[in-house]
């Protein structure tokens, strides 16, 4: 998502090269023969057009119910915010007196990468004096992008949005404001921005973090991740790229852009949009199977902690179908002398059967991710908050009631 290249990913390699989403767009350098589109996939799989229609009409229906269920939630009030992302439909750009272009309160400082359908801009506000990333759009681009034969990329970032709006966590990077003139082009996403940056240390591997930074960070993943699955939404492309690091060595979860959201407890999605190298084996198979997304997700966290521990890639091939076969079928390997319960974890995360994978919660109770820190704490969200103190209320008004009652 935002910010400058970090060491991690410079060691590794581009993740966006090895890791272009079927749904979106291609970074400079993507080389087109290396990792087919959908419709090779397709071929390989010796998929027909029939089972291609099918997949259409069943991702069409699962992105209506995301939006319709987000809409439900922001209709009736049920977000987990203790206040609600600001909406603006008033658009001012102009300079200030230094020549810096603004839009409405916030000054231009620079450029600071690129997001899923447009660049981020670092701002500052002239109301509060704090740093935001604006992740900028043009309306008419996501239009006419089509990321999916009855979507555009517009349906992305209007679901991104939605669902931020929902959410608030330490964990996650906080939307505080859309910015959304129907009289310009302009659309703008205004995050916190998050000032640091993945931390190398010396340690382990090229590339890897050591185990005291890497345990710091997946609890972080783990506590943000499990907030997420509480609110019934799936992720759907955790990796290192969208993980971002504060200065002060707090992980937060970004990106939002293929990210689902499930009613009740059913989160059996179809095949996931996400990062090829962070795919789970059941989301390599042919298409009409579902998978369940949170174990798709946890698979996604066990990729991120083997990448962090020993700086390269469990499942990587020359392409993209090579890849998926090497997901679904090479066995794991995890080099000698490793801590015997970091490798139970990976290998615990990393379980090719969905259902005897370690869920998030095992892993948050885990020997090794415990270590000197003790259990990860669980976070007492706004919804909680707000749950306790009706209950509270309702158990004063009952004592209340019941003491009139015996005065009468």
């Amino acid at each position: 998502m935002f910010r400058d290249s970090f060491l991690f990913t410079r060691t590794l390699g581009c993740f966006g090269c090895f890791g272009t989403s079927t749904r979106a767009r291609q970074p400079p350098g993507y080389e087109v023969d290396t990792y087919p589109s959908d419709s090779d996939v397709s071929s390989s799989n010796g998929r027909g057009e029939d089972e291609e229609d099918e997949e259409e009409v069943e991702q069409k229906s699962r992105s209506k119910r995301s939006e319709e269920i987000l809409k439900y939630r922001l209709d009736n009030g049920l977000i987990c915010r203790q206040f609600p992302v600001k909406e603006t439909n008033e658009l001012i750009r102009g300079e200030d007196e230094d020549g810096k272009k603004t839009i409405n309160e916030y000054v231009r400082e620079c450029k600071i990468g690129s997001g899923s359908y447009g660049k981020v801009v670092l701002y500052r506000s002239t109301v509060d004096g704090q740093y935001y990333a604006i992740k900028a759009f043009h309306k008419s681009q996501l239009l006419r992008l089509r990321v999916a034969p009855s979507e555009t990329a517009m349906s992305d970032v209007l679901r991104e949005v939605m669902i931020m709006k929902i959410l608030e966590h330490p964990n996650i990077v906080n939307l505080i404001e859309v910015i959304d003139d129907p009289e310009t082009d302009h659309f703008y996403m205004v995050l916190e921005y998050v000032d640091g940056k993945w931390v190398y240390d010396g340690s382990g591997p090229p590339g890897a973090l050591g185990e005291k930074t890497a345990r710091k960070y997946l609890r972080d993943i783990v506590t943000g991740l499990m907030y997420l699955h509480a609110h019934n939404v799936i992720h759907g492309d955790i990796k290192p790229d969208n993980l971002l690091v504060t200065s002060s060595g707090t992980v937060k979860i970004g990106d939002f852009s293929v990210s689902q959201v499930f009613k009740d407890d059913d989160d059996q999605l179809r095949r996931s949009p996400g990062t090829p190298v962070f795919t789970a084996p059941e989301c390599c198979l042919v298409s009409g199977i579902t998978y369940s997304g949170r174990a798709a997700d946890t698979w996604a966290v066990g990729v991120t902690l083997y990448c962090m521990i020993l700086g390269q890639y469990p499942f990587l091939a020359d392409t993209l179908q090579d890849t998926y076969d090497k997901i679904v079928n090479n066995p794991l390997i995890i080099p000698d002398g490793l801590n015997p319960l970091l490798r139970d974890l990976i290998e615990g995360l990393l379980c090719k059967n969905p259902s005897e994978r370690m869920t998030l919660k095992t892993v948050s109770e885990h020997p090794w991710v415990i270590g000197e820190d003790g259990h990860v704490p669980e976070y007492f969200c706004c919804c909680k908050r707000n749950s306790a103190l009706k209950i509270e209320q309702e158990e004063e008004e009952e004592a209340n009631g019941t003491s009139e009652n015996l005065r009468s």
